[in-house]
């Protein structure tokens, strides 16, 4: 009986270490080919290719997105869109970036501008997954950063600010993105 105890507990201590051994080979072969990837630990470090997308990865994915895609890797706001939300993203595109007077985005994406640069990105951010059916005429829309968008419905068409049009739906698995073709600037502080 005593025997089989004791090969039991050298059988037992043997798996154990050879488990160890195991994953320390998957954690040194997983750091070196995950070398291009975003520092952080945060949910956009995720790998899941099977999942719908978050309103991070669903940007990243186009090529309609990339000046915002890089601003908000410049606000350092990647992490919190790709949590859990739901998020109702008004995302402009490349073009109305372009829209932008000449050296306006160069400006916002210095390192002494990240504040008004995450403060302009806040702005496009809604808390709550809001579907367009839902949206009427004169609805107040109160943003991430702490001021309110307009929402105008007229003719089918919608339009934040009076400003801005949404062009495009894409569903998220954290939210909704409306692509549009301008860019929203908050008031003023007062």
């Amino acid at each position: 009986m005593n025997r089989i105890i004791s090969l039991l507990s050298v059988t037992v201590v043997l798996a154990i270490f050879s488990c160890n051994q195991g994953s320390g080979n998957k954690t040194e072969n997983k750091s070196s080919t995950d070398s291009t990837s975003v520092t952080g630990g945060g949910q956009e470090n995720v790998q899941d290719n099977e999942s719908q997308k978050d309103v991070v990865k669903v940007a990243a994915s186009s090529k309609d997105f990339t000046t915002l895609v890089g601003a908000l890797k410049q606000a350092y706001l990647v992490t919190s869109l790709s949590n859990a939300g739901p998020f109702t993203v008004f995302a402009p595109t490349n073009e109305a970036f372009n829209k932008l007077p000449v050296g306006t985005l160069d400006g916002l994406m210095k390192d002494d501008k990240k504040d008004d640069l995450r403060n302009i990105l806040q702005y496009h951010v809604a808390l709550g997954g809001l579907k367009s059916a839902d949206f009427k005429d004169g609805q107040v829309l109160g943003m991430a950063n702490g001021d309110n968008v307009t929402i105008h419905v007229k003719d089918g068409k919608i339009t934040l600010n009076n400003s801005a049009q949404i062009t495009a739906t894409i569903q998220a698995s954290n939210g909704i993105i409306y692509a549009i073709d301008g860019v929203l600037l908050p008031p003023p502080a007062k």
